[in-house]
């Protein structure tokens, strides 16, 4: 049996970007809100592009405590979702077409989320990365970190727990 060659590296990069593209681009929401991803190898970052629009309070200003907490659910649910696609996209079951087009696949689903808010979101980008606690066939949880000028500083955290997709039966 012939051995299957490695893909070259430019080639599972743009196959992991191309299916990142989907996945965010396949939310209407994230779009009207400008959040993006930045991807490094398998870990993401959550970018909140800032406009005028998300300031909650013009006063201080600061970010809307609304946007905020949204900002990390997105992250959350983008991070666990990718999480969840990437073998089947590194293996090629899984392509960006699919991803976009295809009704039958699944993403997950907030069960809660609680959002803790440690200082005001000022008025510029904001960053945020999820990390899976747990993850398993039917339930995961995560955790979120906002953060704006400085990683060890975040103005926002989050937990929450996630029901994951379920593969399609005959029954269902």
């Amino acid at each position: 049996m012939a051995r299957k060659r490695p893909e070259p590296v430019q080639v599972v990069k743009q196959r992991r970007d191309a299916a990142l593209n989907a996945i965010v681009d396949g939310v209407p929401y994230i779009r009207f809100m400008d959040f993006s991803f930045d991807r490094r190898g398998d870990e993401l970052t959550g970018v909140l592009n800032y406009d005028e629009k998300l300031i909650g309070n013009p006063i201080l200003p600061a970010l809307h405590g609304g946007v905020t907490a949204a900002f990390l659910e997105v992250t959350a649910v983008i991070t666990l979702s990718w999480e969840y696609f990437l073998p089947s996209i590194e293996s090629g079951e899984l392509d960006a077409e699919q991803i976009a087009r295809d009704e039958t696949i699944r993403f997950p689903k907030t069960v809660d989320f609680t959002v803790d808010y440690l200082r005001s979101g000022l008025p510029r980008d904001a960053y945020a990365r999820a990390i899976i606690s747990r993850s398993g066939r039917r339930y995961a949880s995560v955790r979120v970190e906002a953060w704006q000028d400085n990683h060890a500083r975040p103005f926002a955290q989050a937990t929450g727990h996630f029901l994951m997709p379920q593969p399609k039966t005959m029954d269902s």
